[in-house]
Formats: C-alpha cells, sequence, structure tokens
C-alpha cells in the first residue's frame, strides 16, 4: 500500500489521540487555564474533523492523500487573538461540518458496514449544523402582562410581540432585533419548547460527532487503505501539539486597569509620544530623501510603525505602568528615548541625505581644502544639471564636482581631469 497513505492515516490517528486527549484536558486543568484548553479543545476537533474529510474525499474518489493534513495555524505572535478567535467561533468547526455534497459523495460510493457507519454519523453532524442555524429562529420578542409573574410569561401568559411587515416569522433576527408594540423581552416560542431542545442538544453534540466521525473514517481507511494495520501515530502538527502547555501557549498577563492613576495617565503618554517619534522616522528621512513623491509608501511605513508601537503598549504596557509612583520610571525611560528619536532623526538624515553644498563642505572645504583657495568662505558654488561648479573668488582653477543632487547618498567626485589635479595637489 502507498506509503503516502501510510503516513496520513498515521497522522490522522495522532490527530484523534490529541483531540481526545485536549478534551479530558478541559475537564482537568485548572480554572485559571480552562479558556485556553477549551480553545484547544474545539481547534483539535475541528482540524481532527478536517482531516478526516479530507482523506475521505481522497479514498472515495481513489486518489492520493495530501502530502500534509489541514490543520488549523496558531498564530506565533498574536497568541490572545487566536485564543479569542477560537472560542468566538466554536475553533470553526461548522465550516467543516461534511455538506449535502460530501454525503451525496459517500452514498453513491459502493456499500460496505463501515462506510454505513461514516455515513451515519456525517448526518448527525449535519444535525449539529441544522441546530446551529436553526435553534436561535425558535426565539421570540413578546409583551409582558402586567399582572403575571415574568416565570409565567416565559410560560406564554405574555403575547407574541408585532413582527415587521415582510418578516412573518417572529424568530427571524430581524423581528427580535427590532421589537414593536413596546415588547421588552425574549422567550421561547410558545409550543416549540420540545423542538428547542432537540436542536440545543444537537447542537451541543457537535464535538462529540466529531470525533466519533473522525474515527468511523480511520476504522475504514485503515480497512482498505492499511490491510487492517493500524500504523503508529505519525507527527502530530497544528494546536495538537499543545495539549498540557495551555500556561506556555497563552500565558498569563497583567491586565490593564479599570482606571488609571495620574501617574500611570502620564506614563501612557510618554509611551505615545515615544510612538508618535519612531512613526515621524520614515517621513523625514523621505523628506531629506527627496522621496516625497512616494508619500503613499511612506505613510504605509509610517502607519506600520505606528500600528506595531500601539500593539506593543497593549501588550506590554500594563505589567511596566503598576500603579503609584513607580509607574512613572518606565514613563521617563520612553519619553528619554522619544526626545532623543525626535530630535536626532533631523540631523542623522541630513548626515546621509546631505544636499551638494553640505556635501562639498563636509567632504573638501572642511577637510583637505580647509588652508586653500577652495575653502568654504573663498568660493562661489552652483549646481546645474546635476554638476556642482566650485569657482574660487580669488581666481583659480574651476572645480566640477558630481554627482550634484538632493538627497543622494553617493560622494562627490571629480569630473575632468583638471580637477582631478587640482585635489590631488591638495591630497585629497
Amino acid at each position: 500500500m502507498s506509503s503516502r497513505w501510510n503516513r496520513a492515516i498515521a497522522e490522522l490517528s495522532a490527530q484523534g489521540d490529541a483531540a481526545r486527549a485536549a478534551a479530558q484536558r478541559v475537564r482537568d486543568v485548572p480554572s485559571e487555564q480552562r479558556t485556553t484548553a477549551v480553545a484547544i479543545s474545539y481547534v483539535a476537533e475541528t482540524d481532527y474533523l478536517r482531516s478526516a474529510s479530507t482523506l475521505l474525499r481522497a479514498h472515495l474518489v481513489d486518489r492520493n492523500p495530501p502530502r500534509r493534513l489541514p490543520v488549523a495555524r496558531v498564530w506565533p505572535c498574536l497568541r490572545d487573538a487566536w485564543k479569542a478567535q477560537a472560542l468566538a467561533r466554536c475553533g470553526g468547526v461548522w465550516r467543516v461540518v461534511p455538506r449535502n455534497a460530501a454525503l451525496a459523495r459517500m452514498r453513491s460510493a459502493p456499500s460496505a458496514l463501515l462506510l454505513a457507519a461514516v455515513i451515519e454519523q456525517a448526518e448527525a453532524l449535519q444535525a449539529s449544523l441544522c441546530g446551529e442555524r436553526q435553534v436561535d429562529r425558535l426565539y421570540e420578542s413578546y409583551i409582558p402582562d402586567r399582572t403575571s409573574s415574568p416565570a409565567a410569561d416565559l410560560l406564554g401568559s405574555g403575547r407574541t410581540a408585532p413582527t415587521l411587515p415582510g418578516f412573518p416569522d417572529p424568530g427571524h433576527p430581524l423581528n427580535r432585533a427590532f421589537p414593536r408594540g413596546g415588547a421588552t423581552g425574549v422567550r421561547i416560542q410558545h409550543g416549540r419548547e420540545a423542538e428547542f431542545n432537540k436542536l440545543s442538544s444537537d447542537r451541543s453534540a457537535v464535538y462529540t460527532r466529531a470525533l466519533t466521525f473522525g474515527d468511523a473514517v480511520l476504522a475504514l481507511l485503515v480497512e482498505h487503505r492499511v490491510e487492517d494495520v493500524l500504523p503508529e501515530s505519525g507527527r502530530l502538527r497544528g494546536v495538537g501539539r499543545w495539549v498540557g502547555r495551555e500556561q506556555q501557549l497563552v500565558p498569563d498577563r497583567a491586565k490593564w486597569p479599570t482606571k488609571l492613576d495620574g501617574y500611570q495617565g502620564a506614563a501612557l503618554a510618554e509611551f505615545g509620544w515615544l510612538v508618535l517619534a519612531c512613526t515621524g522616522i520614515p517621513l523625514t528621512f523621505g523628506q531629506r530623501a527627496d522621496l516625497l513623491s512616494h508619500y503613499t509608501l511612506l505613510l504605509l511605513a509610517a502607519g506600520l510603525i505606528a500600528c506595531a508601537g500601539t500593539a506593543l503598549i497593549y501588550r506590554h504596557a500594563p505589567k511596566l505602568i503598576t500603579a503609584g509612583p513607580r509607574a512613572l520610571f518606565p514613563g521617563i525611560v520612553a519619553a528619554a528615548v522619544a526626545f532623543t528619536v525626535w530630535q536626532g532623526q533631523g540631523p542623522v538624515a541630513d548626515y546621509y541625505f546631505a544636499g551638494p553644498y553640505d556635501r562639498y563642505d563636509r567632504e573638501y572645504a572642511n577637510e583637505c581644502l580647509a588652508a586653500s583657495p577652495y575653502r568654504h568662505d573663498a568660493v562661489r558654488a552652483i549646481v546645474n544639471d546635476g554638476v556642482l561648479t566650485v569657482t574660487p573668488v580669488e581666481g583659480g582653477t574651476t572645480l566640477h564636482l558630481g554627482p550634484a543632487e538632493d538627497g543622494s547618498m553617493h560622494p562627490l567626485h571629480p569630473l575632468d581631469r583638471a580637477t582631478r589635479a587640482v585635489l590631488d595637489t591638495y591630497g585629497c
């Protein structure tokens, strides 16, 4: 049998083991790390379902499996955001549930006992998807009965709120977002409690069904692709590597205070000044280098620096600006760095992108020609067509130097033999 199938099935088995370990870890992990463990569990089970669906599709069309099974990436620098997104989207499981086309492909394949089990689990996953899509449509806005208790209203004593024109379904999102007739509450539609419970249980069972579907696909592939011998678990990729390492994945960080005191506000303002000073660097250098025509790139660079600085402040400032006068120390350091950057970027840019006159003074007039008729206060200089023409007031050979460009980093050099001879005379 193909070595690629052996490797793919081994990796799928490793993903299944990781998903089960992640689900168990949610029950065993300390409470302060439970949300991270839940995010890992969501994504690990989603990866298992996605990989199982990919290998099942390759098996049914009799193709080789992909070289690497699809897994969700853990963002290395934005793990807090990754965790928040994984929790908000339930790991993305609803996007990888087998759809009708995949189910039709399974049903059209030659019948087999293990394939029937796979189809059964795929139908269960579709029932979970239906629960996710339909359960919220069973809520309705209602007008409470003034003479009854809130519990009685939830049991049906209140009146269903009037619906919007063109939207007769009381469970439509628009009818719940814009209630009419003085509706002040939301409840399950009267008489549909059993349907609501069924859809809710289907929705909450999606992860158990994802694991069962993956196990059924794994059994099917073992029977048909590796001659009933399950390979040893292969290389584990994706979020499964972080099971049991929640603190390393998303370490505990200091939280932003609910209200800043005066010291913390001052420190935060100085951090903002530092970001502002750094944001001006590409604009200052672009102006000195005569690159303002490329203002889009300069503004983009400034915007990237501003976003990166803001992200760093958001990430690290809470542990630096502790309450009380101690918050001033990192603020003073940031202010000193900001002042240095603010005052120093102009002279540094002028040094590297000096104009032709400044470059002549730096390279010749204040150096080897300082005691000659070509010193700074004894010449007339003019730039024409990229050539710096230097004429001594007391008379003598006229120098022609180039390239004479604004914002250039190229040194001036002689453009004719007469200029070269004068420079050689003074040891330039």
